[in-house]
């Protein structure tokens, strides 16, 4: 990076990078566990799962936003030399770093099965939703504002996926057009040639 530039990673993107796999981990764990009968029996497991379903995809979506609202409220503009992160390299930037994770996440919902059949998948499910509702209410935010928010990769911290954490003291904000990713973290739809 020449002259000062900084390495600049999508708000938007990095948080729904743990949305698909958190999502489908989860579907899979609470498939699993729908076969195995459990302590309390499948109807009470599949109810219990629905809950923590409802309630994990809501805290998720909604906790933190305040601080969210801060940064992106006093982004400063994106410089000349600054470096933006391609949307693949940033989601497998957070995979990488969250894959032990995942993965323990995963074995303790199957784990939880024998117990609470499909609760434990669901609750992993219901925290992807909630962080693909997180990245659409950050998108939504970026439409408003019309400018794209980023963070400076080397304030993501380990694992690379903190991007209101402590050590991130602001954002960057560049025009909608700008980077590989649509507001709220999609992949940007390429236009057809003619």
């Amino acid at each position: 990076m020449a002259r000062g530039g900084q390495g600049l990673a999508r708000v938007a993107v990095v948080v729904r990078a743990g949305a698909a796999p958190l999502w489908w981990l989860g579907v899979v764990a609470a498939g699993i566990g729908v076969l195995v009968p459990g302590l309390t029996g499948r109807r009470i497991g599949v109810l219990a799962g629905a809950a923590l379903f409802v309630v994990a995809a809501f805290v998720v979506a909604y906790v933190r936003r305040g601080r969210y609202a801060a940064l992106a409220g006093a982004a400063a503009r994106a410089g000349k030399y600054d470096v933006l992160q391609d949307r693949a390299v940033t989601t497998r930037n957070w995979r990488r770093g969250h894959r032990c994770w995942l993965l323990l996440g995963f074995l303790a919902a199957v784990g939880s099965a024998f117990a609470v059949p499909a609760a434990g998948g669901l609750l992993l499910a219901g925290c992807g939703a909630g962080l693909w509702l997180k990245a659409a209410w950050i998108g939504r935010r970026e439409r408003a504002g019309e400018a794209l928010l980023w963070v400076r990769v080397d304030w993501l911290g380990r694992g690379a996926g903190r991007p209101a954490g402590k050590t991130v003291k602001g954002y960057r904000g560049t025009g909608v057009a700008a980077g590989d990713a649509e507001p709220g973290g999609a992949r940007r739809k390429t236009a057809a040639l003619v």
